[in-house]
């Protein structure tokens, strides 16, 4: 989940071997042997580096990891590279953007080994197998514990609460067309309004004062007040649309361990996110690739993935860490929407989106 990249400024991403190259460098050509797996992802992609190896030791790949941006940003990349691809494998790509993916045909055929394992709810294209589910999670608004603490306020509770006159000039969000929480809080405000109601529901937060940046990361380390990084920059949002998992973060990589998180989530604000992968059309290593796609499965994976990327596995019996569940439990009745419509509304609600708030 994208965009939610802690572990970037927490760890650094030097855990695995990182690739900066463009479509057709000597780089992105090395995939052509057999010995080289390379992955293209959005930005928050991370794994250990003892679980990263033991794939390398078992199936005798290499990994080369190609980060490509926010999540959006990764998906047009790759479809505007899909006749010569960057690499053999795309993690990233979630239910919100799948519909554009498949119908560009930016993935193949390849039904993983282990796909059984994986819970019913989070299978898609089930005919032709061109992606697999790998993490599901929650996008939500959280706010800044501290701020409604000292000014003695409630924090909102619901999407209409946001549009409410105490929480003006509070909330910043992403922009739908470039971010891929920007567009699930979108979509979660259509889900909760419905087709005729969202419009003006976003005329009422352009009022309240919404602010809309381009990716997750400024809003949650430069504009958002409760973060550990945007404490530092001088944030002055208290609430930001991230993720349900976002407080666990806060409170595992404090440089001191807080009792409680300094952050909450507003659980009547949440839509829920499932990413998936796929093997990239025109492939260079179809096997290697193959081989990653069945990684991302195993319970090895699956269970290193909430403490990494922050987000829920979908394998079944996979194990989540009590800090996560604790922090950052799953939302209980979140807004979902079904595929198909969102592959029919998305574009035009995005347009509509754009001419609305951001002119």
């Amino acid at each position: 989940m994208h965009n939610k990249t802690f572990v970037a400024v927490a760890v650094g991403l030097g855990l695995v071997t990182l690739s900066a190259c463009g479509s057709g460098s000597a780089e992105t050509k090395s995939s052509a042997g057999s010995k080289t797996v390379t992955l293209v992802s959005h930005d928050s992609w991370h794994v250990s580096k003892s679980v990263l190896k033991d794939f390398e030791k078992k199936s005798g790949y290499k990994v080369r990891v190609l980060p490509s941006g926010d999540a959006g940003q990764a998906v047009n990349k790759a479809i505007l590279t899909k006749d010569n691809p960057q690499g053999d494998v795309f993690f990233g790509v979630d239910n919100t953007l799948l519909s554009r993916a498949l119908d560009n045909g930016l993935f193949q055929p390849y039904q993983v080994k282990g796909a059984n394992l994986v819970q019913p709810q989070y299978r898609v294209d089930q005919d032709k197998h061109r992606v697999t589910p790998i993490d599901t999670g929650d996008i939500c608004v959280n706010y800044d514990k501290a701020y409604f603490s000292k000014h003695k306020l409630t924090p909102p509770q619901s999407f209409a609460d946001l549009a409410k006159p105490e929480y003006k000039n509070l909330l910043v969000t992403e922009n739908a067309a470039t971010s891929s929480p920007g567009l699930g809080f979108l979509l979660g405000s259509a889900g909760q309004f419905g087709d005729n109601g969202w419009q003006g529901y976003w005329k009422k937060l352009k009022a309240n004062g919404v602010k809309v940046v381009d990716g997750w990361e400024q809003a949650y380390y430069q504009e958002f007040s409760g973060s550990s990084e945007g404490r530092k920059a001088g944030g002055d949002r208290p609430l930001v649309v991230s993720y349900a998992s976002s407080p666990p973060a806060e409170v595992i990589y404090a440089k001191k361990r807080p009792s409680t998180a300094p952050t909450g989530v507003s659980y009547g604000t949440c839509f829920r996110q499932t990413e998936y992968a796929g093997l990239l059309s025109n492939a260079r290593n179809t096997e290697g690739g193959k081989a990653f796609l069945d990684f991302l499965v195993t319970k090895e994976f699956q269970e290193d993935m909430p403490l990494n990327m922050f987000v829920y596995p979908v394998v079944k019996g996979a194990a989540v860490p009590a800090d996560f569940t604790k922090y950052g439990p799953q939302a209980k009745n979140p807004e979902t929407m079904a595929p198909g419509k969102i592959a029919a509304n998305r574009d035009q609600w995005v347009k509509a989106w754009t001419s609305l708030v951001l002119k």
